[in-house]
């Protein structure tokens, strides 16, 4: 039995779904115009900062900057080479603490999760209900307290004390996050690891962490950009010494109550944000499936 084409293309009209139509050109034409535009408006900041990193800082409170008229790599000369503030220190103390902090605060959220996850045990709900409460407080309301332990424990002023503080607002976060990963990955690997004759703790890091690394990548970034960006603990909780600060609070230093160097200050700013951009890049692959994997399992 033969079937002619016209057949099989009403067929093939009556398979296909109605409820979505095809989007006419007007409207195609029109969102990608919108898109475009609120690309720019995001976009335009960035752009400007790096036209006015390249400025002297007389130029750059102009009304309209040229784009290339007087433009040197002056500014980034003077950050980097420590005549305008201490740029490598506060660099380098910044890198110890965001690195501190992501180790730490990953692998204690990590283990958290995972005991949250597979484990039943007295006050596992006031647990996790604590780590949701946590995250309501603002942190300036958390400034005194935590303050007054440091104090107490002797961290007071100390990039180890910061670490501690960064780590305890991370880690609810990055648990839930995890918490929400480690409930989709199968309770039979665990068996199947247990019966081969590894420990909970091999099971734990020779299994379900490496399953994890989206994850994993997704709260390592959280708690690095905490870190690295976050300045009223850092003003709070460092010395006040100009070579224990890190660079959010450094950049400070750019803006006075009778000066301001907008030309210096850009380009600290383009220095500061080459270090989380590398970071970014290094992560982003892991960072959709991780980010669709915790807002959706649990």
């Amino acid at each position: 039995m033969s079937i002619d084409a016209a057949s099989l293309r009403a067929s093939s009209a009556a398979a296909q779904p109605r409820g979505r139509g095809r989007r006419s050109t007007l409207a195609s034409i029109g969102l990608h115009g919108a898109l475009s535009v609120a690309s720019l408006i995001a976009v335009f900041p960035v752009f400007w900062v790096v036209v006015v990193s390249f400025k002297p800082d007389a130029k750059a409170i102009e009304a309209t900057p040229s784009l290339f008229n007087d433009s040197s790599l002056d500014n980034y000369t003077d950050v980097l080479t420590g005549a305008k503030g201490s740029f490598l220190a506060w660099f380098g103390n910044s890198v110890l603490i965001a690195a501190l902090t992501t180790v730490l605060g990953v692998l204690l959220a990590a283990t958290t999760a995972y005991a949250l996850s597979r484990f039943r045990f007295p006050g596992r709900p006031w647990l996790l209900l604590s780590f949701l409460v946590v995250q309501m407080f603002p942190f300036a309301v958390l400034i005194v307290p935590l303050y007054n332990i440091l104090l107490k424990l002797g961290l007071q002023g100390s990039a180890l004390g910061l670490v501690l503080v960064y780590c305890s607002t991370a880690i609810p976060f990055c648990t839930f996050m995890l918490k929400s990963y480690f409930d989709g990955i199968p309770a039979d690997i665990d068996e199947a690891g247990r019966v081969d004759g590894l420990s909970p703790l091999g099971v734990f890091w020779r299994l379900v962490l490496p399953l994890a690394r989206p994850g994993l990548a997704v709260t390592g970034f959280y708690s690095f950009i905490v870190a690295w960006s976050e300045v009223a603990f850092a003003s709070a909780f460092l010395s006040a010494a100009d070579e224990s600060k890190t660079l959010a609070v450094g950049l400070q230093v750019f803006v006075q109550q009778n000066r301001a160097e907008w030309g210096h200050l850009a380009a600290a700013s383009v220095l500061v944000a080459v270090p989380a951009v590398i970071v970014f890049y290094a992560v982003q692959r892991f960072l959709v499936s991780g980010l669709a994997a915790g807002s959706v399992k649990g």
